[in-house]
């Protein structure tokens, strides 16, 4: 005999499950990982239980999600549909604050979906665009990854093996905040590009 609450326990999951879908769009044919999932219910859950982000969580969705092992930390690396990336910033320290309490030890990080497109052939009549470049995508990486902290410089180092490091110089304003997350910074962004970086903040002139 099926248990009375059978049904309800089986249509509650289902319904629970539905609900964190609408937090994760794929590309058709797609199916989100478990990890996936599970970011994307910890956002309905925080859309649902916390009256301060549940307006602008509302229309908000993200388009993945993985986790990064660096070093002695993992990092919870969050894609975000690059049309909603502005709409994400607005809240977004209070709504990394609060996944980092639901994901505890783990940094959260937020990136905007945007595509490279390849280099076109000579007699392609249409540019592509300058922000779609192999170029520009990577420096708006260095930019979603330390957001709301602003870059103030970069420059490019040459190894004696010549292989390249990338200097990334942040407001020393919000060293307070942001310095515990430089590793991570840095890991991720190896992760994603495959390119060496490190993140300091500049001395201040007394």
């Amino acid at each position: 005999k099926v248990p009375n609450n059978f049904t309800n326990v089986s249509s509650s999951q289902h319904c629970t499950e539905q609900m964190s879908r609408s937090k994760i769009v794929k590309e058709a044919g797609v199916k989100p990982t478990d990890f996936e999932n599970t970011v994307a219910k910890a956002i309905q859950d925080l859309e649902n239980t916390n009256q301060e982000l549940k307006a602008d969580l509302e229309n908000l969705f993200i388009c993945g999600a993985a986790e990064v092992a660096i070093a002695n930390r993992t990092a919870v690396v969050i894609h975000v549909p690059y049309r909603y990336l502005k709409a994400f910033h607005k809240i977004q320290q209070r709504l990394v604050r609060e996944l980092e309490k639901k994901f505890s030890n783990k940094d959260v990080v937020f990136v905007g979906n945007r595509r490279i497109r390849p280099v076109p052939k000579a007699n392609f009549a249409r540019a592509r665009p300058r922000s779609r470049t192999l170029t520009a995508v990577h420096a708006s990486l260095l930019e979603d990854l330390v957001y709301p902290t602003e870059i103030v410089g970069k420059r490019q180092r040459y190894r004696l093996d010549g292989s390249k490091l990338l200097k990334v110089y942040l407001d020393p304003s919000k060293k307070t905040e942001t310095e515990y997350k430089l590793e991570t910074f840095a890991g991720v962004y190896k992760k994603l590009t495959g390119k060496d970086v490190s993140f300091e903040f500049p001395a201040q002139q007394a």
